[in-house]
């Protein structure tokens, strides 16, 4: 049996640790494991593939935007360029991981599946190998509902779609969340003909309400999105695939045709291949790997982050993870994960970020009197102005009596720049939103629009009574005062 000082079971996030570990004891034996193409899911077939499809559909809805604005152009799409330029740069940057993990001397590379025979021992390409220390860094995989017929119909995931060469004629994409924003925009952009359908009654379920509304608003111009509906059946008829959908709300049924069906509702844990049970390692409801505050297992000296853990499924979390499990595994400090700004963006159009807490929750968390809601609109900044940016805002959410920030909502360009001037700050004693109005911001910039939001501050009621006469209020349309 081949014993390790350390085991790694996935090469994303946990890859941050194996450098450092090895400079810091240049004897040291790791086994590295890892049945997928060597990188993590951000690389392989998850953030990094899709943004660099998206910022090319951003381009094409930029340029159509610009007739607005008296700039006209005529847009080409290569689809197939576009597909075969992601593939050459993740190619390249998972040869490069491939090599350095084959070629290091304090290094077994194993590109297989592993699984837990009993506590901190695996099996693993048919050997049996023991570990001192684990870090389980398993990701986590799409999710498929149980749909009638879906075994016997072929779809995409977003696993899967990153393989098209060619341009589907139509696409349906069921899920409401950020992955079918995201890949909706992209193959709309591309010329698709795309339906979203969405289980839950507010597109985007994650988003404030009204921050939802003016994406869906936007994508809209350029695909059906349909909520509150679940999909009953597939069939494939060999040229489509025909789809049977229930409203949730009135019961009625529907049904659909596209060439493509993608499933993008949502990520579930893959520990059903790991076995952590044989090892003495507990789950959660859906297989998650529990750890503590210090992001330990119920077994010493193993170790779980990045989506493993279920928390929260971004790779800038899993970095910030990788870093407690540094101080905490190999410095032996004593170091809690903290959670409470753990920003986010939907790489949509138009883009979405947030971070903290929603409105609702902030409204639960501290007394209601002493919530404080900072509004304001792209198009009232001279910046937003030229930009022509309607509908686009930012909204942040304070305690009256401290001005701490509890949470920040954006919607429009650049959301997902604009919204680290607020993390910064709830990463700073006090986490005072005076510290942005009181920040000199460059005029005309676009970061003006996040000043302004600190100065311009309502009680709940009142800012709801904005975004009624604003129209952007969720519902606004069934009942004008």
């Amino acid at each position: 049996m081949k014993e390790y000082d350390l085991v790694v079971v996935g090469t994303g996030s946990a890859m941050n640790l194996v450098d450092p570990m090895i400079r810091g004891n240049p004897d040291i034996r790791i086994a590295v494991i890892d049945k997928d193409e060597p990188g993590g899911i951000c690389l392989t077939r998850g953030c990094i593939p899709s943004k660099l499809l998206l910022y090319p559909a951003e381009l094409v809805r930029s340029l159509e935007d610009g007739k607005e604005l008296g700039v006209s152009a005529s847009i080409a799409v290569d689809f197939p360029f576009i597909m075969q330029r992601m593939r050459r740069l993740i190619g390249a940057d998972i040869n490069s991981i491939r090599d350095g993990l084959s070629s290091s001397a304090n290094i077994d590379y194993y590109h297989s599946t592993a699984e837990f025979v009993s506590p901190y021992t695996m099996r693993v390409s048919g050997d049996e190998i023991h570990g001192k220390m684990f870090f389980l860094c398993t990701g986590s995989r799409p999710a498929l509902p149980d749909v009638k017929g879906l075994e016997k119909c072929s779809y995409l995931t977003s696993d899967t779609v990153l393989a098209l060469t060619a341009l589907p004629e139509s696409l349906l994409i069921v899920g409401g969340g950020y992955i079918a924003a995201e890949y909706g925009h992209f193959f709309a952009a591309m010329g698709t003909k795309v339906t979203i359908l969405g289980r839950n009654p507010q597109f985007l379920p994650d988003e404030e309400p009204e921050v939802s509304k003016v994406v869906r608003k936007g994508l809209e111009k350029h695909m059906r999105i349909i909520t509150d509906c679940e999909v009953t059946e597939v069939v494939d008829s060999g040229t489509k695939k025909i789809v049977t959908a229930r409203d949730r709300a009135t019961g009625k049924s529907m049904t659909m045709e596209a060439q493509f069906i993608m499933y993008a509702s949502g990520r579930e844990a893959t520990s059903d291949i790991l076995h952590p049970e044989r090892a003495g390692i507990q789950t959660e409801d859906g297989g998650w790997i529990s750890v503590n505050e210090y992001l330990q297992t119920t077994q010493p000296n193993v170790w779980a982050f990045g989506d493993a853990n279920g928390k929260h499924l971004f790779k800038h979390v899993a970095n910030y993870e990788s870093q407690v499990v540094y101080y905490n595994a190999v410095l032996k400090q004593n170091v809690k994960a903290d959670y409470h700004a753990v920003p986010h963006a939907v790489f949509t159009y138009p883009e979405v970020a947030a971070v903290g807490m929603r409105e609702r929750e902030a409204l639960e968390s501290y007394d209601p009197e002493d919530i404080l809601i900072g509004f304001y609109q792209y198009q009232n900044t001279a910046k937003g102005e030229a930009m022509d940016a309607r509908d686009y805002f930012v909204k942040v959410i304070l305690q009256g009596s401290t001005m701490k920030i509890l949470g920040a909502h954006i919607v429009g360009p650049h959301a997902s720049v604009l919204i680290q001037e607020v993390v910064n700050v709830m990463y700073s004693p006090g986490e005072s939103g005076e510290t942005v109005s009181k920040a000199m911001h460059i005029h005309p910039a676009l970061s003006e629009v996040v000043e302004r939001a600190f100065t311009a501050l309502y009680p709940p009621e009142q800012y709801h009574h904005m975004l009624m006469h604003a129209g952007l209020e969720e519902g606004a349309e069934h009942h004008h005062h």
